[in-house]
């Protein structure tokens, strides 16, 4: 029965192609939040790494902490970075896809079929493997598929850890170039060194430590949150 109404009751076109750039611009919303989320935290782990470095230059006996702290941050921010640019490219691959779609739509309505398209299928099958966008681009493939856009997905994907972590192990030439980056701003170098009582040293230290390791916590929280 449903053989016979799939032959005689065809999809609308101007339905699906609505559909399928409504479900693009879901996507493209939601990656822009997440690209606008990681801009907020590049700028508030900048403050921290400077921030880490003036406490260094104030109370020298706390230099190699606050060297330990920039570092982890500047590693943090080599992670947010590096996903910032995947988003990025995921959103032109989107703006690719949507434009493919639409001109696929346009051929079909004049000459009366639609040809698969292997560069729409490789965009689709790239774009379903990120985490940040499975659910509804996996809507999108369904749909591409019943208007004959693309043939039925391949069962390929990587791992989630493979295609969107790989990130355990920057080079630390990448941690330098960042601290060289955000240290060398003129907040930074010539910051005059204030003597500070002796007997606050070991207190502020532990209390800075704590809440360092409290807001390396909330950073990495939110960065998975991004991801799922």
């Amino acid at each position: 029965m449903e053989t016979i109404k799939a032959v005689f009751w065809k999809p609308d076109p101007q339905a699906q192609v609505r559909k399928c750039n409504r479900l693009i611009r879901e996507n493209t919303r939601k990656l822009e939040r997440d690209m606008f989320q990681l801009k907020n935290l590049e700028s508030k782990t900048r403050q921290y790494i400077i921030q880490a470095s003036k406490r260094a230059q104030r109370n020298p006996s706390q230099t190699k902490q606050a060297a330990a702290e920039t570092r982890t941050f500047a590693r943090e921010m080599v992670r947010i970075r590096k996903q910032s640019s995947r988003l990025a490219t995921s959103k032109a691959q989107l703006h690719s896809v949507q434009m493919q779609v639409n001109e696929a739509f346009s051929v079909r309505k004049i000459e009366g079929s639609i040809r698969a398209s292997t560069g729409i299928m490789k965009d689709v099958n790239t774009l379903i493997r990120l985490p940040e966008l499975t659910g509804t681009m996996r809507e999108l493939s369904q749909e591409l598929m019943k208007a004959g856009i693309i043939e039925e997905m391949v069962g390929d994907s990587l791992p989630d850890d493979a295609l969107v972590e790989g990130e355990d192990e920057e080079a630390e030439a990448e941690v330098d170039k960042v601290l060289g980056e955000i240290l060398k701003t003129p907040e930074v170098p010539g910051t005059k060194i204030d003597a500070e009582p002796a007997a606050q040293e070991p207190a502020e230290s532990e209390a800075d430590l704590e809440d360092q390791e409290a807001t390396l916590a909330q950073m990495r929280g939110r960065l998975e949150a991004l991801k799922s």
